[in-house]
């Protein structure tokens, strides 16, 4: 699937943005305003390095694979296809590769709070 765009929105396939291993710039293709969001394909036994933030949280959403999310106080999770992990901050984290193929896992991260529910109706007639 191509990237498709129109007057405030935009959809597309992970695939179609990159090839191998790295950051997929989800924010980016798809102009995303309100937060970070990227993918990463990362190998197998590859693990990233120790890293935290400034300001904003992040959320981790295992797409494909397994990963193991170390944080600093060395608290070790497992995370499978399905998984989710919020981290805030100022908490250092690294993510390990912890399957057999690519693990492919997409970061949402902001800062700000929440907005809570604010969904209208919407009637096109």
């Amino acid at each position: 699937m191509a990237l498709h765009k129109g007057e405030g929105w935009a959809v597309g396939n992970l695939d179609d943005l990159g090839d191998g291993p790295g950051f997929r710039k989800i924010r980016r293709e798809l102009d995303v305003a309100e937060m970070g969001v990227n993918a990463i394909v990362l190998p197998a036994g590859v693990d990233t390095n120790f890293h935290l933030h400034e300001r904003q949280e992040e959320v981790y959403f295992v797409h494909r694979g397994a990963i193991e999310i170390e944080f600093g106080d060395g608290e070790k999770h497992r995370l499978e296809t399905g998984g989710l992990a919020r981290v805030a901050a100022d908490v250092p984290r690294r993510i390990i590769t912890v399957s057999d193929e690519d693990a492919v896992y997409v970061i949402f991260g902001a800062e700000g709070g929440y907005v809570g529910r604010d969904g209208l109706q919407w009637d096109a007639d």
